[in-house]
């Protein structure tokens, strides 16, 4: 048995023998196991002999059975090889047969169908012969029920009779003409009566007969005319054909051999009949006296006609099916499209000005001619270049003449018209409507209303010697600044899409940009003449406050005070200042004002100190100020500015620093790359300049 290993069975055999499991001990005998393996050899030697003669009869047995199942199987291909014949003989002879019939029906149709059709004529000219005599007796025309066959005869007379010569046949002709359009009449009306009875089936076969009847398309028009009786019963007319055209939709196969003709003709009867009449009476009602309801209504309507429209795409309507209904929305809106834009370009025009005006009156303001020609453009120029304020100054009493409630409404009016520019103007004219729209906005919006805001606003920036002036200016900057936001918003949301892939786009750039670098110069130059007036307001301060006792005081041991009133008053107005420019502008914009602003409070500073003599304790208390306004220019976080502090600071250590030090002070970090006449100006005024042992020190 497999596995077989021969020396694990030589070992169970010594093991199964009386004293051959044990070598070298005293039970072990080997001429036992000797004869014990002889014998074994032998038992095997006897079943070997057995097996083979077994296999060999096997073998022969085996030979025999094949050679009979070959001898089988030449006897079944040659009773195969009979049968393929007999199948090739039978298979010629169903060909010959079936060729006979074949011919005999060609035969036989060749005389069949004269034969049919002679008898066709014969009965024709039967039913012929009794239009003829007037009289028409057969059972086809007098039994109401066989108006199908009645129908079938007389399609054919009719065709008939027109190729019959009129003088001869007038009256025959007249008469089958006669029948022809009762029978007609007969099937529409059936057709009417099954439709309103809802039997669809008997409107299939009526219809089927129509078919070649000229009066089927009037077939067609009762139909659609009853499948709208009672369709149109809500205030929703669109919805109500998107209802109707969705359940004929389902029925017309069954009835019409071409649904899709009798659909198309029922949706184009909608348009041009309950739609066009629905649209012209809710237009004409406002077209003249009411442009904002007219324009609204006509991009409703409009919208849902074209909403209706893509419904409708789902159904079979023929091949361009798109091109159609295309075509019925134009013949709809044609009249109302062509001057569509110039009707939304008036009212928005109107609409924007009766913004700004009832805003003004709100305020109680008149608007002032802001004014254009030579002499305006003059003084433009001469303003822009001196940066002076011509002509007298106006007291807006803190009304900056903007209005984000005004900008709002702007942006919704404008916002409206450029989405029903979108839905209403032809592909081709878009973007140039949608410029048009544009302008208005910038018309309106940044000349009318910024604009005319900025000029305001400058005509009121007071003098820069003026006292107490009141400083609105930020105010406008701050708001003119957020309504901007909004504007590029809104070119950005909503005007950019309509013009992105034509060459408008450049144009209302560049128009943008326009509007956009002429408000950036009023601007700058309104921001500049504050800043003006803000050294001013710090002039009169020190000016009035300021004593030159302060730095020369007559008891030089009984100072007790920090720092001067005069630094005390102009480091908080400065503060204030820093605030509000913080809150008008965003961005680099703030740190570029700020920047300027501590620039020019350095100068006035620097300036003022030149303008006193110092005494030790003086000097002491100038250092004291110095580090105050110092303090106060850390507020504006710009390191040019501190930088500027910190060196009036050292210069001012120049008035108290004994003779001896001055030229170690001067040589420092902070002074050693300052000009020596800068030196010099802060030492001279010192009291004790004239002494010989400072000028001495300091030459």
């Amino acid at each position: 048995q497999e596995p077989f290993v021969a020396d694990e069975y030589i070992e169970r055999l010594a093991w199964r023998t009386p004293g051959g499991g044990s070598r070298g001990g005293e039970a072990f005998d080997p001429k036992r196991l000797l004869e014990e393996f002889v014998n074994h050899i032998q038992e095997l030697q006897v079943m070997d002999e057995r097996i083979q003669r077994k296999v060999e009869k096997l073998e022969q047995q085996c030979q025999k059975e094949a050679k009979e199942f070959a001898k089988k199987v030449q006897e079944l291909q040659k009773s195969n090889q009979v049968a393929f014949q007999h199948f090739q003989e039978l298979d010629e002879h169903i060909s010959y047969v079936a060729t006979k019939v074949c011919h005999l029906g060609d035969q036989l149709e060749g005389v069949n169908t004269p034969r049919q059709r002679a008898v066709e004529a014969q009965k024709l000219m039967k039913y012929f012969n009794e239009f003829l005599d007037g009289e028409l007796k057969s059972d086809v025309f007098t039994n109401s029920e066989k108006i199908k066959e009645a129908a079938d005869i007389i399609q054919k007379l009719h065709l008939i009779a027109q190729e019959l010569p009129f003088d001869r046949f007038s009256e025959v002709k007249s008469k089958i003409a006669s029948k022809y359009h009762d029978l007609e009449c007969q099937l529409i009306q059936e057709f009417t009566s099954a439709q309103r009875r809802g039997e669809i089936s008997r409107m299939r076969e009526v219809a089927a007969v129509l078919l070649h009847f000229k009066g089927y398309s009037h077939c067609v028009d009762v139909y659609i005319k009853q499948c709208q009786e009672g369709a149109f019963l809500r205030n929703d007319v669109f919805e109500d054909a998107a209802i109707l055209c969705q359940r004929v939709n389902k029925q017309v196969g069954e009835i019409f051999s071409n649904p899709e003709t009798v659909l198309a003709k029922l949706i184009q009867n909608i348009f041009e009949v309950k739609l066009q009449s629905y649209v012209k009476d809710q237009l004409e009602e406002h077209r003249r006296s009411d442009a904002e309801q007219y324009l609204k209504n006509l991009y409703d309507l409009y919208t849902r006609t074209t909403n209706l429209s893509s419904k409708l795409m789902e159904f079979n309507l023929g091949t361009d099916k798109q091109t159609f209904l295309s075509k019925l929305i134009k013949a709809i809106f044609i009249s109302y499209l062509e001057n569509y834009i110039e009707v939304e370009i008036g009212y928005l025009k109107s609409r924007s000005a009766m913004i700004l005006q009832r805003y003004y009156d709100s305020k109680n303001h008149q608007k002032r001619s802001i004014g254009t020609g030579g002499i305006q453009d003059l003084k433009e120029r001469l303003r822009q270049r001196t940066n002076l304020p011509l002509g007298p100054s106006i007291d807006t009493h803190g009304e900056t003449f903007l209005s984000q409630d005004v900008v709002v409404n702007l942006l919704q009016e404008t916002k409206q018209a450029f989405e029903r520019c979108h839905r209403l103007s032809d592909p081709s004219d878009l973007p140039k409507n949608a410029f048009r729209i544009f302008s208005m906005l910038v018309e309106f919006l940044c000349t009318e209303h910024i604009d005319y805001a900025l000029e305001t606003g400058l005509a009121g920036i007071p003098s820069s010697d003026s006292k107490n002036a009141n400083l609105y200016f930020l105010d406008v900057v701050h708001q003119a600044n957020t309504i901007f936001h909004l504007f590029d918003k809104q070119f950005n949301d909503h005007l950019m899409p309509l013009i992105s892939s034509s060459p408008k786009l450049s144009e209302c750039l560049q128009k943008k940009k326009d509007i956009i670098e002429q408000m950036e110069v009023k601007l700058d130059m309104g921001i500049d003449r504050t800043l003006n007036c803000m050294i001013g307001q710090m002039k009169h301060i020190l000016a009035a406050e300021q004593k030159k006792t302060d730095f020369k005081p007559e008891d030089e041991n009984n100072v007790l005070i920090q720092y001067t009133n005069a630094c005390v008053k102009v480091c908080g107005y400065v503060r204030k200042q820093v605030e509000k420019i913080r809150n008008s502008m965003d961005g680099k914009n703030v740190d570029t004002v700020l920047m300027e602003l501590g620039v020019r409070f350095h100068r006035l500073i620097y300036e003022h100190l030149q303008q006193y003599s110092y005494s030790c304790m003086g000097g002491m208390l100038a250092i004291c100020d110095v580090a105050e306004y110092r303090k106060c220019a850390k507020d504006f976080k710009i390191a040019l500015v501190l930088q500027l502090f910190d060196t009036l600071h050292a210069l001012c250590n120049l008035l108290v620093v004994a003779p001896d030090n001055l030229k170690q002070v001067c040589s420092g970090e902070q002074l050693a790359n300052l000009d020596k006449n800068i030196l010099h100006s802060f030492v001279q005024l010192r009291v004790d300049y004239r002494s010989a042992r400072l000028a001495r020190h300091f030459s």
